[in-house]
């Protein structure tokens, strides 16, 4: 048995807790110091050693311990202002709290706590900070901030499955149309954020399009038109002509509420064109 332990200190530490607890076991049922170090291949100051232990603190002081300095030993900010810190990051935006920028990331984070609290961290430290949050670098959801939930659900669970029912029956196909190009509002990039929980980026839904009409197959087929002009009613009827004159079967073409998808002309052209496409509306952005 000797021969197969050698020198415990090059033992895995796992291993050599494993070898403490045999050890001190053999004492417990009788063995004499002497056998316990001779059979386990350790020396009897090592015995000894363990056999104190467990007198003065049972099995727990056998275990292992976590070596290095305890989590939080140390630490440049306090409890309280790391709380603060995280909270922030997890609530508002960079812009919100005076800094650049709609993304949370290492070198904001970092102003964020030098604005604070006039300290600076180099980035790998708040990396360990931010880990230690249990923070991690996403791609946020991007929510309007006037958006209904309770009109989104029930669109989900209820106007979908109706719209994908009628659209089978027809022997039809469902495509998302809007308005495409330059947005206001645009982010692109990562953050930080809670861990399994995705950030949510929240921007109006007021935003300006510019010379682009898309539709998009949940295929993923695209169709779209080209226009100088401010989008309008009869820009939206032009787009309709093209779109049904794609398809040998029925469109059932989801749309947002705009004014122009809601106008006397686009419901006139639907009317007289049942056949070729039938219009479907988002919930309304604002809730009413």
């Amino acid at each position: 048995m000797s021969d197969l332990v050698g020198d415990a200190r090059h033992l895995s530490p796992s291993a050599q807790e494993a070898l403490r607890l045999r050890a001190v076991a053999a004492l417990v049922a009788g063995r004499d110091r002497e056998d316990v170090a001779a059979v386990f291949g350790v020396s009897l100051k090592a015995v000894d050693g363990w056999w104190a232990k467990w007198l003065a603190g049972g099995r727990d002081a056998l275990v292992m311990r976590p070596r290095g300095k305890p989590v939080g030993v140390h630490q440049v900010l306090g409890e309280a202002e790391q709380a603060a810190v995280r909270q922030a990051v997890l609530d508002h935006r960079p812009c919100d709290v005076g800094l650049s920028g709609q993304l949370w990331t290492r070198r904001l984070v970092g102003e964020l706590i030098a604005k604070l609290y006039r300290v600076r961290l180099t980035e790998v430290g708040l990396g360990k900070y931010l880990k230690r949050w249990g923070l991690s670098f996403q791609r946020p959801d991007k929510r309007a901030v006037e958006q209904d939930p309770e009109a989104v659900r029930r669109r989900h669970q209820e106007t979908w499955p109706k719209i994908r029912a009628q659209a089978k029956k027809d022997g039809g196909e469902i495509l998302f149309a809007d308005q495409v190009g330059l947005r206001s509002d645009q982010v692109t990039g990562r953050t930080w954020g809670e861990k399994g929980r995705t950030p949510v980026v929240r921007r109006s839904g007021n935003r300006f399009s510019v010379n682009a009409m898309s539709a998009i197959s949940t295929r993923g087929r695209m169709h779209f038109m080209v226009f100088t002009e401010s989008f309008t009613a009869e820009v939206m009827c032009r787009f309709l002509d093209r779109l049904a004159g794609h398809f040998d079967h029925k469109v059932h073409l989801v749309a947002d509420g705009h004014s122009a998808h809601r106008s006397k002309k686009v419901r006139d052209w639907l009317a007289a064109h049942p056949d070729d496409v039938e219009l479907h509306f988002l919930p309304p952005t604002r809730p009413s």
